[in-house]
Order: C-alpha cells, then structure tokens, then sequence
C-alpha cells in the first residue's frame, strides 16, 4: 500500500494549536491581544543546536521576522487573524501528507536536532534546493509526484487509466490503488476531509469579523470551496475585492510539487496585511497590460488573447506562509488565481510581498552582487530595481497565451511537468521586456541599468534553488540562453560578470518569442528537448555557486512566524 492508502485508512497527522481571538472594545490593541497566543510554524535556524552535519545543511538557511504593523487593522480585523492562522495550519498539515505521508512519524525518527529542524523545512526527507537530494539514511530518492500517486505507478500504467477517467489527472484528486490494484482518484474534499472542514470552519469564524463584503463573499465562498474541490467561483469572488486590508490565500493552488505531470495543485496559504501606500503606487501598471501585449515580439498569433485588465496590482507585508509555499525557497510575490477562465475574463491579482522581498534583498542579493558582479557594475544593484523586476514578473504571467493555437488545449495541460518552470522563464523575461517597454513609453522613470544589473545578480540567487525547483530550471535555462547570446561576460581573473546592455535586449527577444513559441504550438517534445540542453549547471557555473557557500551567503530565508511573533 502507498503512502496515501494508508492515510486514507486512519493514519493522520496531529494538528497545531487552534485559537480564538481576543480583545476588548476599550483601548484595543491588537498586537497585545495576540500576545499570549501560541507561535505556530516558527523556525529559528541561528537557535538550533544539532551535529555539524545538520548545522550544515541549515546554514543554506538565514531566519527572517514576519512582523508588520497591527495598529493599522481595526479591532474585527485582528479578531480575525487567529481563525486566518488555524485556517492556514489547516494546509500545513494537508501538504505534508500530499508530499510526504505521516510528519510526526518522520520527524519522531530523526534524533539530531538540526536535521529535525531541516527535514521541518523541507516537508520531508529531500532537500529542496539540492536537487532533492535525500539527506536522511535509507529512504531512496523522493517520488517525482510525491505523494500524490501510488509510488509504484508507471506514466504508462496512468495514462492508460486516464484515458478513460479524466478525473484522475484533475487537479484536486489524488491518485490511490484500489482494491484490485487499480488507478482511482479520490477528491481533495474527501481524502483531507477533517483538515478541510476545519478550515472551512475557520474562515467561516473569520467572516464574522469582516466588515468589508467583498472579503466576507470570498471567506464563505472559498469555505465552500475547501469542502467541494469546485474552486472557480471564489476565484472570481477573490478577483472582485478591491477594498481590503486584510487577506488570506488559501487551498489547494500551485503545481509545482507535481514533477511527474504537473496536474495536482498543492496546499497552501498566505496571510497578508496591504500596504495601502505602496499599493497606491503601483494600482495603474495593470490597464497597460493590452498596450504591451500588442509589442510582444512574436508573430501575432502568439498574441492573439487579451488579458483582462481587472487586475489588482498592489503590496503586502506577508505575516504567515503554510504548507506548500513554505516548502524550500520561499516566494515573495503572488500571481493568481491559475485558473485560465478567470485569467481571460478578470486578469489576475499581483500581490508583491514587500518585508520578505526585503529580507531576500538585504540577506542573499547585495552579498551576491559583492562576489559575482563586477565592481563599476554593483552601483546598479538596487531594491527598487529588484521590487520592479519581481513586479512585472508576475504582471507578466498575465501576457502572451494561456490556450495553444489549435485550441486542443491549455498551455499548462499541453506542456505537463515542463509548463510551470517555463511559465515562470517567460516571466522572468517578459518582466524585463515589461520595464524596458515602460521605460521607452515614458510611463516609468528608471534607469534601466539597475534593472538588467539586478535582473543578472537575481539570475545566481535563484538557480541555487536548484533542479527540483520550478524558479531554479527557469534561472538555469536563461542563465545559458542568455551566455550563448552574450549578455553577460565573465572577467577570468576575477570572477565576476558583468552585463551587456544592448546584447540583453537582444537575449530578452530571443527567448520571449522561443517560450511563445512553444506555448502556444503546445510542443511538449521541443520543450522537453530544449529543457534538457539548457536546464543545467555547468562546471564553471557551480565553481561561482561554490564561492557564494564559501562565502557564507544563505541560499535563501526561513521564518520566525506566529501570532505571537506578528506584531513584536
């Protein structure tokens, strides 16, 4: 039996501490009423004793505070946090079992302190950013699709199976033996039922407390989502608020942790406070979206769908990360929902998470730059530049084509375990077109130096994320494509590189219309092949990777998180 079988038979895991919120009506005060709660999720890396080998591996690691302001939220909204962050928990423990089986079994097992407090990062026993190298004796390479398949299936075995039952390859099934030993999918809302109803509960609790409707719409109806797997309507419901401070991304969303197919979303969840004065910046960059599809450099139709210009553009201080997105390298900006007939008919929402933005900036970027950028070169290192480029990053998700030309089907069904970590390079690049294009336009005032500077030193940071990730495959595969084209060169001597502007442009180009290209003709066998030529580490490439190790510089943050911690 696989590991789900056996999950699905009783064993399940023990769930973190749930809370009420507290307060009074007279001199309320958020952070204090939250005090006294427990702090959920929470690592500390510089704390953790352990043997030097788990103290090594937890060196790839630096801890970051999610703190942020309370005294913003009205006293409602702080009653709401404490249902937000049980409802997040809830996903916690659902992705554990998606992409392991049993978490207090594992980490009862691991006796060292370090390596406990590692394979909590991880979700299991695979390191994430070493290519999912196991680093626990005797428990094999991790599964291509995790947890989410019977561990002995074959591809073939499946896509026979498939063939005459769709729902085995949607999105919120997972996939079990049955009986007499064949592929059955049975529903998220059904296998995870108690988290989900738990959850459901929760965010119900939390829509007591909002006072704005859209927020209170989106709580219920994705509450009837998480006890239905039908996700659409709150999708659009999320779409439609536009007057919140306070907000939570929540269920089953990302496909990343699906490396055999890319079909099964993971859980996850973010809790977020709105930065309304960043926001204000940034709220009119989305009604340009139809402006700058029409300049894509690809032939028309690799252009022909519209975004939808409904879109949210605006910042955050992130203040909980659950489940999926805390696994590894830690996101610091949102583009959702995935859905593509939300996309076509709404846009999408782009959340910019502004303090871990900042961590990653301050902790991993500017020391990068110092060993692997050339001196006159570093001057152009900025965070405005690195908040820009995250920025059109995930507005340019919403440009180029979500369905292939023939219309058989979506990009994402088309292209399988390739289509996230392409996506995300068609985003890095089309941030970049994005800037340049803004910048000509007269629309932004930046010098475009401190973007393409930034862009390359952002180009190190993520590939050390490595092969397992989506982010990391997108960075190697540019960081190649972008040599061979000679956007960059490398003084022998010193180490470092050093950009070339014009050759950039030509790169950015380049790529933009090859990653088309291939979405919108769905060319599953040229991706496939184009991935395996470039989606690499070369020798020379890891001795410069070595040196940032050497260096001491972290591959990327953990967090100290918790509604204790929140509002310290």
């Amino acid at each position: 039996m696989n590991r789900i079988t056996l999950l699905i038979c009783g064993a399940v895991l023990l769930l973190f501490g749930c809370q009420n919120g507290t307060g009074s009506s007279d001199s309320f005060d958020c952070a204090a009423s939250l005090s006294n709660e427990e702090s959920m999720n929470s690592i500390d890396v510089t704390m953790t004793e352990g043997s030097d080998y788990g103290r090594g591996l937890l060196s790839k690691y630096t801890s970051f505070t999610l703190t942020t302001d309370l005294s913003v939220l009205t006293e409602n909204e702080c009653k709401m946090l404490p249902h937000l962050f049980a409802a997040a928990d809830e996903m916690e423990a659902i992705f554990w079992m998606q992409t392991y089986g049993d978490r207090d079994e594992l980490l009862g097992s691991i006796e060292d302190p370090a390596l406990r407090e590692f394979a909590q990062i991880n979700y299991g026993p695979w390191d994430r950013i070493d290519g999912n190298a196991p680093f626990i004796d005797g428990v094999g390479d991790k599964p291509a699709g995790a947890n989410m398949y019977p561990s002995d299936m074959s591809k073939e075995e499946f896509e026979a199976a498939a063939a005459s039952n769709s729902d085995l390859a949607s999105l919120y099934t997972m996939v079990v033996r049955d009986a007499d030993e064949s592929l059955t999918p049975i529903a998220y809302h059904d296998v995870f039922s108690e988290h989900m109803e738990r959850a459901a509960h929760e965010l119900r609790a939390a829509s007591v407390f909002a006072d704005e409707p859209g927020l209170k719409r989106y709580l219920e109806l994705r509450a009837e989502a998480l006890t239905s797997s039908d996700y659409q309507e709150s999708d659009f419901a999320w779409m439609d608020m536009k007057d919140n401070r306070i907000d939570i991304v929540i269920g089953p969303i990302e496909t990343y942790e699906d490396g055999l197919y890319g079909y099964k979303a993971a859980a996850e969840a973010f809790v977020l406070i709105k930065d309304l004065s960043w926001s204000d910046r940034l709220s009119r960059y989305a009604s340009l979206l139809p402006m700058l599809q029409e300049g894509l450099p690809v032939p028309p139709e690799y252009k022909q769908e519209t975004p939808g210009t409904d879109s949210d553009l605006n910042a955050y201080d992130v203040i909980y990360y659950a489940g999926d997105t805390n696994a590894g390298s830690k996101t610091i900006a949102i583009n959702l929902p995935n859905d593509e007939e939300v996309q076509l008919q709404k846009g999408t929402r782009r959340l910019q998470l502004k303090n871990s933005m900042q961590a990653k900036f301050d902790k991993i970027l500017v020391p990068i730059s110092k060993v692997l950028i050339v001196d006159d070169q570093r001057e152009y290192i900025s965070f405005n530049a690195f908040f820009g480029n995250t920025m059109f990053h995930e507005v340019a998700h919403g440009l180029g084509i979500k369905n292939t030309l023939d219309g058989s089907s979506t990009v994402r069904g088309a292209l399988k375990e390739h289509a996230s970590a392409l996506e995300e390079g068609k985003a890095d690049v089309l941030g970049l077109y994005m800037v340049s294009k803004l910048i000509e336009e007269g629309e932004i005032e930046a010098d475009i130096r401190e973007n393409m500077v930034t862009f390359l030193a952002s180009i190190f940071r993520s590939i050390r994320f490595g092969a397992s990730s989506a982010h990391g495959r997108a960075n190697m595969i540019r960081f190649n494509y972008f040599s061979e084209m000679g956007a960059f060169t490398r003084d022998e001597e010193t180490g470092t590189y050093s950009a070339d502007y014009d050759k950039m442009i030509d790169a950015m180009n380049a790529l933009t219309e090859k990653i088309l290209r291939f979405q919108g003709d769905g060319d599953y066998d040229g991706v496939s092949a184009f991935v395996d030529e470039y989606a690499r580490v070369g020798s020379r490439l890891q001795m410069d990777l070595d040196r940032l190790s050497d260096e001491g510089i972290p591959v990327d943050i953990v967090f100290k998180q918790g509604l204790a911690i929140v509002g310290n």
